[in-house]
C-alpha cells in the first residue's frame, strides 16, 4: 500500500507541487494525467525517490521512505519516461548491471518472472543500442523489478512504441495487478489509461481525483476545468 501525504515541492519560485495527497493499494491501478509540464514527472520522480520532496510523507506499507533510502530501494521500481539502460552493453549485462539479486534469481525472473513475461529472453546476447525502443522499455521495466518491488512507477510507458509493445507492456501491468502489485503511471494514450482502477488530475501543481473510464473529449473537459 502506498500513502502519500502533503507533498509539497518548488523549483525557486515556481511551485510545482502544492499539498499532494492520496493512496493507492495492492492490485490497483492508478493513473495521473495532466498537461505537458503540469509536474506529473516531477510527482513520480519523488515517489520513486529519485527527487527530494520539499515537506510531506510517503508510506510503502506503512514504512515512512522520505529520509529512508532503502524503503524506496526495496518497495518501489522506477521506470523513467527516457531510457536508463547502458546502451552499449547486452541486455544480459544490464540485467547484471541493475539485478538486486543472485544469479539464480535472475534465471528464475527469465523463466518466470518479469523478464519472462516481457520476452526479454530472446534478445539477452543483444547490445542494447540495436534494439527498438518498444524491446528497450520492457528491459528497463524488467531492471526496474529486479528488486520484486510491491509498486511500479512508470512515466509514459507506451509513448513512442509500435503497438505490439505497447500491448505487451500492458498485458505485463494486467498480471503484475493480479499478482498484489500496485501500478502507478502517468500517460496520455486511452488504452493505457483504461488499465486504470483510480485516476487523479494534476493542474497548478494541485491533485484532485476524476472518473475512470473517459473517453478523449471527457478527459479534454477536465483538462479544462
Amino acid at each position: 500500500m502506498l500513502e502519500v501525504k502533503g507533498l509539497f515541492k518548488s523549483y525557486k519560485s515556481h511551485q510545482v507541487l502544492e499539498d499532494i495527497s492520496f493512496t493507492a493499494h495492492p492490485g490497483e491501478c492508478v493513473g495521473i494525467v495532466g498537461s505537458n509540464g503540469c509536474g506529473k514527472t516531477t510527482l513520480l520522480s519523488i515517489l520513486a525517490g529519485a527527487v527530494k520532496a520539499d515537506k510531506g510523507s510517503i508510506k510503502y506499507h506503512g514504512r515512512e521512505a522520505c529520509g529512508h533510502e532503502k524503503v524506496f530501494y526495496e518497495e518501489a521500481a522506477y521506470v523513467p519516461q527516457e531510457n536508463p539502460l547502458i546502451e552499449e552493453l547486452t541486455v544480459r549485462d544490464n540485467l547484471f548491471l541493475w539485478h538486486q539479486g543472485s544469479r539464480k534469481r535472475i534465471e528464475q525472473d527469465l523463466e518466470w518472472g518479469a523478464a519472462a513475461m516481457l520476452g526479454i529472453r530472446d534478445v539477452l546476447k543483444k547490445p542494447v543500442e540495436t534494439l527498438s525502443g518498444g524491446m528497450k522499455k520492457r528491459v528497463s521495466i524488467a531492471c526496474a523489478l529486479s528488486n520484486r518491488a510491491s509498486v511500479l512507477i512508470l512515466d509514459e510507458p507506451g509513448a513512442a512504441l509500435d503497438l505490439e509493445c505497447k500491448a505487451v507492456i500492458r498485458n505485463y501491468l494486467k498480471e503484475y495487478q493480479k499478482q498484489g502489485g500496485t501500478v502507478l503511471l502517468t500517460s496520455h494514450e486511452l488504452p493505457e489509461l483504461s488499465l486504470c482502477t483510480e485516476m487523479y488530475l494534476l493542474k497548478d501543481g494541485k491533485i484532485r481525483r476524476i472518473e475512470t473510464g473517459m473517453g478523449e473529449k471527457e478527459l479534454i473537459e477536465e483538462f479544462r476545468r
